[in-house]
């Protein structure tokens, strides 16, 4: 009976190793570049823990594995590998792989045939330069990756500006593995030249056509171009109009020419080296014309908040924006009203505003009306505004000020960043210059000018120095009459962090109230962890004062996490106030300007 039994299970063993897969494990000794390439694409890696693995499938893959290793390995540029492929079946089934991948296959001579690419003194096209920006040139590691990105990234260079039906006729690269070199050959045909035509636009109904035709940067003769097609859309997009817009080139309309063309073509008729412009196709969906919308949050700087808005995007013919805010320590409900873009591309607006702040015992209500105009790009913004305020002030609850003024301030703001929404590199300046020059609606005549900026410096792709620093001072005879909003204070999440907002400034009794000068700087230091999340170090100090003397900094520091959410970089910091010998959390979304 036990030999009966033994025999049984002797019989069972291999059904239920069959039933349950046969599995091993592989081991790649590989340089790592291609280790990584053959644990993603090695068969003999895919199916090791196929439950239908069997011993006999192993030693099938085994043998076809080293023709697939030369062939993975030829891709990253090595055409004459040493391969070598060994079973364990001692413990656990292992497969071994040592690959020597020898001396790699560089690019030889590179031949670009541009063929078409017509040139005039009135509309220049430089071969020249697009040859010169082919990304495999002689020298480099052939690689079949790269090979098929050089070919991609020269057909698109083509085909984003002036010849949008340009092909890739024939390409060719024909390695040697003896003389371990790439010869490479590349014909480009550009087709016919296109140029912009009119304007058509599709979609309005509520809107004027003047929204969308004085954003328009495109003039009818004006090469072909992805990049303006590209800008026009995205200005069409920031004037709120639209939920969606799209800009094109109407090539349908020329549909009857392609054919015709098509056919002269194969009948050997000479092609024309340019067509009929192109129609600017602009097709829009319009925003719902009113919206509402109610938010709670907190901010360090000015408490627990409550929030409503509603916008009409077309009140006679202008579009208006309107907010009420309650916070802990500011209240405020404003109006807005914009006109569509001027065709010389002025963006005018006006509104009014009531508010009401409580500050360090300051307590100011305020009520403005004002008119701006702006212009300009994110690269380099510029505005103009008027504005009348009239103020009363209350400090340590006594009335001490009713005041009124009528200042015009010129602004203008510059960007060169690698990216405007999570900067790593490069700076942002911003200047105003302004005052209340004429005894028109003023009670203190005054002058103001303000400078800042910050720069972003990276030390490694995972960190950044950040410097920050601004300056104010403002000009009057007497300091009584100028409204509070153009006098300076320091401290709070873009100020001076471990003190609370707009704490430091002139001390007036228990009260802490603007002065005339302003200085603060920051040095920080960030670390990416991950792509969306890092920490940071920091050093912030400055002050406000009524005289230059009076500027005595007052520091803080502290640590900070980072993160890159959808809508900007989420910034929470921990910083100690020197001065006032106490932490104090900050939370900011952006960076200061």
């Amino acid at each position: 009976m036990r030999g009966l039994v033994l025999g049984c299970a002797a019989l069972l063993l291999p059904l239920l190793a069959a039933a349950q897969g046969w599995t091993y494990q592989v081991r790649i000794d590989a340089p790592r570049q291609l280790e990584s390439l053959l644990e993603d694409n090695l068969d003999l890696v895919r199916y090791r823990t196929n439950e239908r693995m069997d011993r006999d499938q192993l030693q099938r893959m085994l043998r076809a594995a080293p023709e697939q290793i030369k062939t993975l390995v030829a891709t990253a540029g090595y055409y004459s590998p040493a391969v070598n492929i060994s079973l364990d079946e001692s413990a656990t089934p292992t497969v071994r792989i040592e690959v020597q991948p020898g001396a790699p296959v560089l690019v030889g001579e590179v031949e670009i045939v541009l063929e078409g690419f017509a040139s005039s003194s009135g509309a220049p096209f430089d071969k020249d330069a697009l040859k010169a920006g082919w990304d495999l040139p002689a020298g480099s590691v052939f690689r079949q990756d790269a090979w098929e990105k050089a070919k991609r990234d020269i057909l698109r260079a083509v085909v984003q500006t002036r010849y949008p039906r340009a092909q890739l006729v024939s390409s060719e690269a024909v390695v040697d593995p003896e003389t371990r070199r790439a010869l490479l050959h590349v014909a480009l045909d550009s087709g016919p030249e296109m140029r912009f035509g009119a304007l058509k636009i599709e979609g309005l109904r509520r809107y004027p056509e003047s929204a969308v035709r004085n954003l328009n940067p495109i003039k009818p003769g004006d090469v072909y171009s992805e990049a303006a097609l590209q800008a026009y859309q995205g200005k069409l997009q920031e004037t709120g109009y639209f939920a969606n817009v799209e800009v094109s080139a109407d090539l349908s309309s020329l549909l009857g020419e392609q054919i015709e063309a098509a056919e002269e073509k194969a009948e050997g008729v000479p092609q024309p080296t340019s067509m009929a412009p192109l129609p600017l196709l602009v097709r829009v969906v319009e925003n719902k014309r009113k919206n509402a919308s109610v938010g709670i949050g907190f901010s360090t700087n000015t408490g627990s908040r409550m929030s409503g808005t509603y916008d009409d995007l077309n009140v006679f013919g202008l579009k208006m924006k309107s907010a009420l805010t309650l916070e802990t320590k500011r209240q405020q409900a404003r109006s807005d009203f914009y006109f569509p873009t001027t065709a010389d591309g002025y963006n005018d607006s006006f509104g009014a505003a009531l508010e009401r702040k409580d500050i360090e015992g300051e307590i100011t209500r305020t009520a403005s009306v004002a008119a701006k105009r702006a212009w300009g790009t994110p690269l380099l913004e510029r505005s103009i505004s008027i504005e009348y305020l009239n103020e009363s002030k209350t400090v340590n609850r006594v009335l001490s000020s009713h005041s009124q003024s009528l200042p015009i301030t010129y602004a203008a703001t510059w960007r060169k960043v690698d990216n405007l929404v999570f900067p790593t590199k490069g700076y942002v300046l911003n200047a105003t210059l302004g005052g209340a020059l004429l005894p028109v609606l003023t009670d203190e005549k005054f002058i103001r000018a303000t400078a800042r900026g910050i720069t972003y410096r990276p030390l490694s792709p995972k960190s950044t120095v950040i410097l920050r620093a601004e300056f104010g001072a403002l000009g009057s005879a007497h300091q009584d009459g100028v409204p509070t909003t153009y006098l300076f204070r320091a401290g709070g999440d873009n100020s001076v962090r471990g003190y609370a907002y707009q704490e430091l400034g002139v001390q007036q009794g228990e009260a802490t109230v603007g002065g005339r000068y302003l200085v603060t700087g920051s040095a920080e230091y960030q670390y990416w962890f991950k792509p969306a999340w890092g920490a940071a170090l920091f050093y912030d100090a400055g002050n406000a004062s009524n005289s230059l003397g009076g500027l005595r900094p007052k520091s803080g520091y502290g640590v900070g996490a980072r993160y890159k959410s959808p809508v900007g970089p989420i910034n929470v910091d921990v910083a100690y106030g020197h001065a006032t010998k106490k932490a104090r959390l900050h939370f900011s979304l952006g960076f200061t300007f």
